[in-house]
């Protein structure tokens, strides 16, 4: 009787044991599992403030542009690359684009963006109806490492009398403050989607170019439904090719 309490009460000790070794391997491979995390989860992806100089130029050829050569750098590219008629395409349509030659500098970094992909990685991200659609940023690491590689420069006005903000105008975005010179970001653009134009931008962006087809494309992307901050609820992606 004895030895047959003893081996009862081994047997429910064996068991205890192997049930708790149980446990505790499946908890281990519970905290192993969430420690597996994507790469994106593990290492916050950088911002554009914190891509340095450095990590830039890893990429950027020496002879390319940047904030010191800007000018040299685009009248030399501008007159190898005399190309004025582009097209934007998008999931909702083309838009034709031509450029004009009284604005060398700008026509030629617009160019310059287009050839090297920059614009591929980019996306319309404000749309405001009755007055413009805005494009030439996304939340795309790429698009960071490109303005990074060429050191956000920036291209010093051309206003024309005759390039005014006309229904169909392009023209690039610019900093409002700390900028007395008027100077353009090279990297976003807006297209005037009013009828009557926006003139009261005459004179402080520079027009650059004009829509020559696509109007009603610009009419599909001003009227999607964006968030607070103006950018569509559903990113529209671009591809710019050079065509002539």
């Amino acid at each position: 009787m004895t030895s047959r309490i003893f081996f009862f009460a081994l047997t429910i000790c064996l068991v205890f044991s192997c049930s708790d070794k149980m446990g505790n391997k499946q908890d281990s491979d519970k905290v192993e599992k969430a420690d597996i995390q994507p790469e994106s989860v593990k290492k916050p992806v950088k911002s554009s403030d914190e891509l340095t100089y450095e990590e830039a130029r890893l990429k950027k050829p020496a002879d390319s542009i940047d904030n010191k050569n800007t000018v040299p750098f685009l009248e030399k590219f501008g007159a190898l690359n005399p190309e004025t008629h582009l097209v934007i395409k998008t999931r909702l349509g083309d838009i034709g684009l031509r450029l004009y030659e009284d604005t060398p500098l700008h026509r030629a970094s617009f160019v310059f963006l287009a050839k090297v992909g920059y614009f591929d990685t980019t996306c319309f991200y404000r749309v405001v109806p009755d007055f413009i659609i805005q494009g030439g940023e996304s939340e795309r690491l790429d698009t960071q490492r490109y303005k990074a590689r060429y050191m956000r420069y920036k291209i010093p006005p051309e206003f024309r009398e005759n390039r005014r903000h006309k229904y169909g105008a392009i023209a690039l975005a610019r900093d409002w403050v700390n900028n007395p010179q008027k100077k353009s970001t090279a990297f976003e653009f807006y297209i005037v989607q009013n009828r009557k134009g926006a003139h009261h931008l005459d004179g402080e962006h520079t027009v650059f170019g004009e829509v020559t087809y696509g109007f009603e494309t610009i009419d599909r992307i001003v009227n999607l439904e964006a968030g607070s901050d103006e950018w569509p609820l559903e990113d529209v992606f671009m591809k710019i090719e050079v065509v002539k």
